[in-house]
C-alpha cells in the first residue's frame, strides 16, 4: 500500500505565502507524476499543478505566476509553493502521485487533502 500525507495548509491573509508537502510512502518501487488539485466549496475537483518524473511542469491559468510545483525525488514528495493568495485560492487541496511497483502495476494515488483559506 502507498500513503500520501499532506501537510502545510491552513489560513493566510490575500497577498500571502503557503508552502504545502505531501510525502509519498509505503510500497514504492517508482513514482511517475506527481500533481496537487484542489475543491472549492459547491465546485468540482480542479488541476493546480502538475510535474513528471523529469521535471516538467504544468499549472492551471489561474495559477500561474502565482504557484510553483517542484519535487525531491530522493524523498519522495512533492511541494506547492503558493505565493500571492487570493480568497478565489480558498480550497481543500489534494496531492497525487502515479507510482509503480516492483512488479510493474502502475496505480493513482491522492492524499486526504488539506485545508487552505484565504481571508483577511
Amino acid at each position: 500500500q502507498v500513503q500520501l500525507v499532506e501537510s502545510g495548509g491552513g489560513l493566510v491573509q490575500p497577498g500571502g505565502s503557503l508552502r504545502l508537502s505531501c510525502a509519498a510512502s509505503g510500497s514504492i518501487f517508482s513514482i511517475g507524476a506527481m500533481g496537487w488539485s484542489r475543491q472549492a466549496p459547491g465546485k468540482q475537483r480542479e488541476l493546480v499543478a502538475r510535474v513528471t518524473s523529469g521535471g516538467s511542469t504544468n499549472y492551471a491559468d489561474s495559477v500561474k505566476g502565482r504557484f510553483t510545483i517542484s519535487r525531491d525525488n530522493a524523498k519522495n514528495t512533492v511541494y506547492l509553493q503558493m505565493n500571492s493568495l487570493k480568497a478565489e485560492d480558498t480550497a481543500v487541496y489534494y496531492c497525487n502521485a502515479i507510482v509503480g511497483s516492483m512488479s510493474s502495476v502502475w496505480r493513482e494515488y491522492w492524499g486526504q487533502g488539506t485545508q487552505v483559506t484565504v481571508s483577511s
